[in-house]
Order: structure tokens, then sequence, then C-alpha cells
């Protein structure tokens, strides 16, 4: 840590204990100061582990509501014909499932949780290297969320133009979109200053000895996402604010009755919300790349392949944006360059994919929770991965545009791939945020119930979509029910999976065993302190004597 970053941690926690004596000392021991004082403790400290747990607490609170908003339509889809919801309330409903799950959710997700408790931890740091910038980034994240909230009940309703919000429509509508862009505009800022703390973090306060080869490959993950996040995450936020300015000050940018081009607005949202795809799914591919060789007690095979990789998904990722535009009316010579690029992507995917897969050959495979979660995000990611060549090629695009085949293969890799991997890290790094294991048989049985209730949620949309069955459509035609009550019952054994799974967390948290440093036997730092960490995070300054996974233990070579 820098000594103004240490000075800042320091303070804030000589601030907090004496605040703790001065409530004591006054005799006011009633619970309301205790509260006040403990919530304060959290909500102001600069402690990295906190800031992550905050992050942690808000996420899968909107997580809950945006996972309720889902149930909701899918009970609506269970057959054709309207059930419960208007065409107006089910658009505002897909609107606002869309928009938490991605902005509130997904986008920030692991880096926020997991990239703010671990990468220092990771790195050998005491902290991330602007400690207050990141609590400013929390609070930054919590007043988007507000006001996205806020915007729901405020004049003229719920948005109800999709999570993209597409010129023109998010232009003529008469619903409160302009404070929906405003609070996306201010996520977007949270996720710049992020992404600007771990990079600095990285360059600067490595642990004497960690070169850049000697990092876990979750670091290198958040450190490509960083980039991402810095530099296509301004594009979106000048997008956002021109469209505020189209519906307020009526400029003529995207308006096409003023003259302006919608397909513009589209370019300018794609060259941000590509790369984001990538900021969603890279951190997973880091949380895979550290638990598969823990459970396989061997070695990350081909370390700098995987390296190297996750910087060429990061870097392709700002050249393949049109691969949405297809039916957008632009040239075929562009069609054609982007459909070319889009598939160029898939090769530093499937050196992970074979390098992960080549770790797993002839080690000692455990199948304990973490693991689990990791295999399923291969098998899941892997669907999506594949079923998002045919949407790359233009001539199947073409059929398959705006259909559910779209939502089942976009689900499949951010659900699939970023929420899955966001559940492997959290039972992978459980005992170390908590001290404390959870019960293996319960979080087997939970995970059983998540993996069959999401391929019959999913799949199914895959079918309809070749079928023809449209997306973002309140009713659908008689021929599409079958699969539709799949996919809803589907729906209801995964979210019954989800609560049991939080369910046997939440009881292993208040009364697990206590956990020990290392109950995994892995071999990247932050095992090596104890769990939950220390304020400072180590003892001493540890330093890196030998490679990222190679601290000596009983793994195979």
């Amino acid at each position: 840590m820098g000594a103004g970053a240490k000075a800042f941690y320091h303070d804030d926690a000589v601030v907090f204990a004496g605040m703790f004596q001065a409530v004591k000392k006054a005799g006011k021991n009633s619970s309301v100061f205790r509260a006040i004082a403990w919530v304060l403790s959290w909500i102001l400290s600069t402690d990295h582990k906190r800031v992550g747990i905050l992050y942690f607490v808000a996420m899968f609170s909107f997580f809950s509501v945006a996972v309720s908003l889902g149930i909701m339509m899918r009970l609506e889809l269970f057959q054709s014909g309207q059930q419960f919801f208007e065409p107006k309330t089910y658009n505002a409903m897909f609107t606002l499932h869309g928009v938490i799950m991605t902005f509130l959710f997904i986008v920030p997700g692991i880096p926020a949780i997991f990239g703010n408790f671990l990468l220092p931890l990771q790195l050998g740091a005491a902290d991330v290297s602007m400690p207050r910038l990141n609590l400013a980034s929390w609070y930054m994240y919590i007043i988007g969320a507000i006001m996205a909230v806020v915007s729901l009940f405020s004049n003229g309703g719920a948005p109800d133009g999709g999570w993209t919000f597409y010129a023109p429509y998010s232009i003529q509508t008469q619903t409160n979109v302009s404070l929906a862009l405003v609070a996306a505009f201010t996520l977007g800022l949270s996720s710049i200053f992020t992404g600007m703390n771990f990079l600095t973090t990285i360059h600067r306060l490595k642990a004497p000895g960690m070169g850049w080869f000697d990092m876990p490959l979750f670091v290198w993950s958040l450190y490509a996402t960083a980039w991402i996040q810095v530099l296509a995450t301004p594009v979106v936020g000048i997008t956002l604010l021109l469209t505020v300015m189209e519906r307020t000050l009526q400029i003529g940018i995207f308006n096409p009755s003023l003259g302006g081009d919608p397909v513009l607005y589209q370019h300018m949202f794609w060259i941000y919300s590509h790369p984001v795809v990538y900021v969603m799914i890279l951190p997973a591919m880091g949380v895979i790349s550290d638990v598969l060789p823990v459970f396989a007690r061997r070695h990350i095979f081909g370390y700098k392949a995987i390296a190297y990789s996750t910087m060429a998904i990061a870097g392709s990722g700002y050249f393949v944006w049109a691969h949405h535009m297809f039916t957008s009316g632009i040239s075929d010579v562009a069609r054609l360059v982007f459909s070319f690029i889009t598939f160029l992507v898939a090769i530093p995917t499937a050196i992970k994919i074979f390098n992960w897969l080549a770790t797993l050959y002839r080690g000692s495979i455990q199948i304990d929770p973490p693991m689990l979660w990791a295999l399923t995000f291969l098998f899941t990611f892997s669907i999506g991965g594949l079923t998002g060549l045919a949407l790359g090629a233009v001539v199947t695009d073409i059929h398959l545009h705006d259909t559910y085949y779209v939502v089942g293969h976009f689900h499949y890799v951010m659900f699939g791939g970023g929420g899955v991997g966001m559940f492997a890290a959290l039972h992978h790094w459980f005992p170390k945020i908590t001290g404390r294991m959870y019960n293996f048989f319960h979080a087997k049985v939970s995970w059983f119930f998540f993996f069959v209730g999401f391929n019959m949620l999913y799949f199914p949309m895959l079918i309809l979509g070749v079928m023809g069955m449209p997306r973002r459509y309140h009713d659908y035609l008689p021929q599409y029910d079958f699969l539709n009550s799949v996919a809803t019952i589907g729906s209801w054994i995964m979210v019954f999976g989800i609560l049991y799974m939080f369910a046997n967390l939440l009881k292993g948290l208040l009364s697990g065993e206590k956990a020990g440093s290392n109950p995994w036997n892995a071999k990247t730092m932050e095992w090596e302190t104890q769990s939950p960490p220390v304020l400072h995070n180590f003892e001493k300054q540890p330093k890196m004597v030998h490679g990222p996974y190679d601290y000596e233990g009983e793994w195979v070579k």
C-alpha cells in the first residue's frame, strides 16, 4: 500500500475505534446507539474487505428483486393468452429485470465483490491503492441504484423500452426514461473508478518478488476487466447523456424526425456493450482458473496461455460490436468484416477451455461444491459460446435475430457464465471471507436443483427461437405453449435451488464449523493469512518466493 493510502486506512481505523470508545465511555449502551455505531463502522469504512461485503449485500438484494420479476414474467408466459399482466406492465417488468440484472448485478458483480475483497490479498497488499475512492465507488453505485428505483415511481411511470434504451423509442416514450438513463450513467462512473483503482493497485502494490507472471489468473482477469471499464464505459456514458439531451432539448442526434440517426445510437451503445460482455464474463473465467487447480490438485495447465488469452479477449472485444446490428441496415462489407472478427474471438476463448480441460486431465479431482459450480460453468458457458457462433454468422443471425434464441443464448453466457462463476467464487472463498464452513451435502443438493432448473428454463428458449417465437412479447401463439410451460416450471426449480443455496450459506455463516486459514489446501497468497483476514490482511509483509500456484503442497505438476 502506498504511504498516502496507508495513512487514510489507518486514520479511518483509528476514527472508528475512537467512536466505539466514546460511545462506551458516555454510557450510551442502548441497542440504538450500538446499532448506529455498527452501521457507521461499515458504511464509512475504507477497508477493502468491508467494501466488498457492502457490494455483496447491495447486489444480492437487487438480484432478489430481479429474480422475482423474472418469475412473474415466466408466470405470464406459462401459457398463451394474457394471464396476469397487461402488455405495458409486462414491458416495464422486463425492462426493470434487464436493467437490474445487467447494470446492478452481473456487470459490477465479481469485480466489485470478490475483486475488492481478494485483489489486495492475492497481491500481498494491505489494501487497494485508493481506499477512499473505493468507498466512493460504492456510494456512487448506491446512488445510481436509488435513482433507478425512484424512476419506477416518479412522474411517467417505470421505463418500458428494454435495458438497451434503443432510440427512437427511448426518446419518444412518456415514461421516466431520463432518470433511468442518469442512473445508468452514475453506475458507469462507479465502474470507471473501480477500474482505475484496480489498475493502480495491480501496477503499484504487488508483493516484493511478485512479477507479472507470478500473479494469480483471477488477478489477470481483473486487470483485463479494469481496462475495459476505464476505456469502454465513457462511450456509453456519453451516449446516455446524449439521449437525455435528446429527450429534453430536442437536438436531433438520434431522433429521425429531427434529422438524427437511431442507428448511430446502436453503434455507440454496442461499442461499449459488447466489451462489457467481457466485463461480465472475464472475472468469472478468472474464478474458474483459480478454482479448478485447487480441486483437481494440479498446477494450472498453460498459465501464460490463459493470461495472454485473457488480454486477447479484452482487446478483441472492442472490434466486434456491429455483429449486434446485422439487421440494422449496415453494408454487406461491414457485415462480413464484423462476422469474421467475431469468429476470431472464439480462438482465445477456446484456448481457455482446452487449458482448463487439460488441467483436469489425470488430476485427483475432488467434487466439492466449488468444483461442481466450476464444472457447471464449463458446461453452461460452452453452450452459450457455441450458440453465439450462430448469431455471429450473418445468414443464421438474420433468421434468429430478435427471437427467443437470443434470450436463451444471452442467459447461457451471462447467467450460465457470469452468474455461475459468481456462485463458484462464493462457495470457494466463503471460508476465507467468513472464517466458517457450510454444509457440503446441502450445497450439492442446491446445486442439483439449480442445474436442472437452469437448463429446463433456458434450453427450451433456444428451440423456441429456432421455431420463430419473437422475444419481448407479452403473448405468443398456442404452438409455443408446451416449451414455454417447461421453461416456466424450470424457473421454479432453479429459484428453489438458489434459495436453498443461500439458506445453506446463511446457516454456515451463523453456525458453521470454523474453517481455518486454508481449508482447501490452495496455493494462492490469500490463503496465507487467517480467515477472515486481519485488518491489514497480513501479520507481516508477504514475499513471493514461488510462482502463483507453486507454494509447497501435495499437488501434481
